[in-house]
């Protein structure tokens, strides 16, 4: 647990230092935020859907859990660019600790991004519907950016290419995102492409936020929650493997 701790607080340290970066990775879920939600809510609201803005504000902040803790694997194959990684490994600390630690640390980065745009969503008119739920929407936050965190980490394990990174985590991340009612509701889309949200992760991270903080229950918080929970324990297993075998 101590070399958990320690990696989780050189990742923090480590993001705090390149503040802009962080403020960079703000810019395009908040202009998603503003430019769809004021430019789609009347004909939203005139399709009958309601407010926009109260549909699409959990799916934004589950937007930048999700890119944010992506893209934090890329910390990893710098690393092994620049043989900083090597320096780690050689440590006398399991590899699975490093692991874990790395991706709580990109993990705990993605959720104060989430809950800035979260503010940024009360600012322009967001307005939850229940303050109970709060404290569970932020857990479903950190689960997401948990779990994505640590798909980066267990896919940049396997990676030399830097360049090759975000290539692939475009290809990833895009589907994830289109496909899991972030943006609207999937109900209307032809069955095949309905089914393929239901095995989308993003999709249950999504409509648990959108019940904790709209009450609006589509698959129910509970089974979201599991799904998210076991994904997340399957993810890290699958990473702290892989991560256990990177080649000094």
């Amino acid at each position: 647990m101590k070399a958990v701790y320690i990696m989780w607080l050189r990742q923090l340290k480590r993001y705090w230092r390149s503040r802009g970066r962080m403020i960079g990775f703000l810019g395009q879920p908040i202009l998603f935020l503003i430019a769809l939600g004021f430019g789609f809510g009347p004909i939203y609201k005139a399709a009958g859907g309601g407010d926009y803005i109260q549909f699409i504000a959990p799916g934004i902040i589950a937007m930048t859990a999700l890119f944010s803790g992506m893209f934090s694997g890329m910390e990893v194959v710098w690393d092994k660019q620049f043989g900083f990684l090597k320096e780690t490994l050689v440590a006398p600390v399991s590899r699975v600790s490093i692991m874990v630690g790395k991706t709580l640390g990109g993990a705990t980065v993605a959720t104060i991004q989430g809950i800035i745009v979260f503010i940024v969503c009360l600012i322009i008119g967001f307005r939850p519907m229940n303050l109970i739920y709060l404290p569970m929407a932020f857990v479903f936050l950190f689960l997401i950016a948990f779990l994505f965190t640590a798909l980066a980490t267990a896919v940049a394990s396997k990676l030399e290419d830097m360049q090759a990174f975000p290539v692939i985590m475009n290809f990833i991340i895009m589907p994830l995102f289109f496909l899991s009612g972030a943006l609207f509701p999937l109900n209307n889309f032809p069955r095949p492409i309905y089914i393929v949200s239901k095995f989308n992760p993003l999709s249950y991270g999504v409509n648990g936020l959108r019940m904790t903080l709209t009450e609006v229950i589509k698959f129910g918080a509970v089974f979201d929650f599991l799904i998210l929970l076991i994904l997340s324990g399957l993810i890290v297993a699958i990473g702290s493997y892989l991560f256990s075998n990177v080649e000094v």
